[in-house]
């Protein structure tokens, strides 16, 4: 079903004027046929019901054009694969053979490209199996770097998507590629791991540990972060990791940095939003536990937790509870946190917005973050003495509970 749907393009403008014709016939078809069906009634419906039917696809797809959304219909509903279109390789399970994938791409470095390569990753404390897609910078293939740790960025997509979605049309790949050479960014991994899991449609897990459920938040941060200082040689220290994402990624982004600030030291959010959002697409993720509601809500951390952690939120002048949200953040931050916010001119809530903040995002990211540097001795303490905060116990297995190292 997935490699089914991933074929079919809804950022296709042949797709698209195939569907408005279509459409178009089926409209005319209603009146012509209107007293020329034997059986009237069941005619009459019949074709009414497809040019209502294609009249909200085209809808659908000119907006999805518009906004720049989903690239598939498998996109769409949380089913895409990764195609070489927007992936370089495909690595092992928990990127076993990694190694093997090295003398292609320091092919890709002699020409200043980042490579990236999509892989599965199972969580050791969680025992979640999700997709995870790396950006490895280019220099990560250069012998000169071989010893050293890399910053990183840990990109949250949006729901309902996945990795595919942030190296497709996010073209997150070619801008890192871009800020990179122009020493805007230092060479950073940039891990993009699945948020939901399958299936997606109506399975919205808001990056929460979610209470006697999924341990979604774990798995995003204290999974994902031993398995890339493990495998990938990351550095350690709190200040190399930067959390981003657009949307529902932006708020998993500024959440999961504010409850874990001995492991991150920034947060980028593009239209993000201050709480979880609790819709008909949501699981039920509190059980209504208001001591969960409130650990996963961004205004309170930052109010009962003061760490030293960098967020920017964004967001556009349309965008009403996103621009409330930041009014929320602004009223909530004490110090040591900070915040950097920005309002911008906008057509609303869509990728096409978010794509064009991503070149000031990474700069604002390589002005906070650390460049690849030499192991540090084991007895530096890698939260550079930022203390955790006790997490209330969700019931989730695997997760993170009261206070963590």
């Amino acid at each position: 079903m997935g490699l089914g749907l991933s074929a079919i393009r809804l950022d296709s403008t042949l797709n698209l004027v195939i569907v408005l014709v279509l459409t178009l016939l089926a409209i005319i078809a209603v009146p012509f046929f209107w007293e020329r069906w034997r059986r009237k009634v069941l005619g009459r419906s019949g074709t009414i019901l497809v040019a209502v039917v294609l009249i909200v696809v085209s809808t659908g797809m000119g907006g999805n054009m518009i906004g720049g959304f989903f690239p598939t219909v498998g996109a769409l509903f949380g089913t895409g694969v990764y195609s070489g279109e927007s992936v370089d390789a495909v690595a092992g399970q928990n990127g076993s053979d990694l190694d093997k994938l090295r003398d292609a791409g320091a092919m890709r470095a002699k020409e200043g490209k980042g490579s990236v390569v999509h892989m599965t990753v199972t969580g050791k404390r969680t025992g979640l199996t999700r997709d995870v897609s790396v950006y490895f910078p280019p220099q990560y293939y250069d012998p000169a770097f071989r010893s050293l740790k890399f910053p990183v960025i840990e990109w949250i997509p949006n729901y309902p998507s996945g990795p595919e979605v942030v190296t497709g049309p996010y073209e997150l790949p070619a801008r890192l590629d871009a800020a990179i050479a122009k020493h805007v960014l230092p060479p950073t991994l940039v891990i993009i791991p699945d948020p939901t899991g399958k299936p997606k449609v109506g399975h919205d897990t808001e990056c929460i540990d979610e209470v006697n459920g999924t341990a979604n938040d774990t798995y995003l941060t204290a999974d994902i972060r031993d398995w890339a200082i493990e495998k990938l040689g990351a550095n350690p220290q709190r200040k190399a990791w930067t959390m981003a994402g657009w949307s529902s990624g932006g708020y998993c982004a500024m959440n999961l940095v504010t409850r874990h600030p001995q492991w991150y030291g920034q947060a980028a959010s593009v239209s993000g939003y201050y709480k979880a959002s609790v819709d008909a697409e949501t699981e039920n993720l509190f059980k209504g536990r208001q001591d969960i509601a409130d650990a996963n809500t961004i205004t309170v951390n930052l109010q009962k937790h003061p760490s030293p952690v960098d967020i920017l939120a964004i967001a556009g002048d349309k965008e009403s509870f996103e621009s409330f949200s930041i009014d929320q953040i602004q009223a909530a931050v004490r110090a040591p946190a900070t915040l950097s916010s920005w309002r911008i001119p906008d057509a609303g809530h869509n990728m096409n917005t978010f794509k064009a903040q991503v070149p000031d995002v990474l700069a604002w990211i390589g002005a906070r973050t650390v460049p690849p540097c030499a192991p540090q001795d084991k007895k530096i303490i890698t939260n550079g003495g930022v203390a955790p905060w006790p997490l209330p116990n969700t019931g989730a297995k695997g997760a993170l509970v009261d206070v963590v190292e």
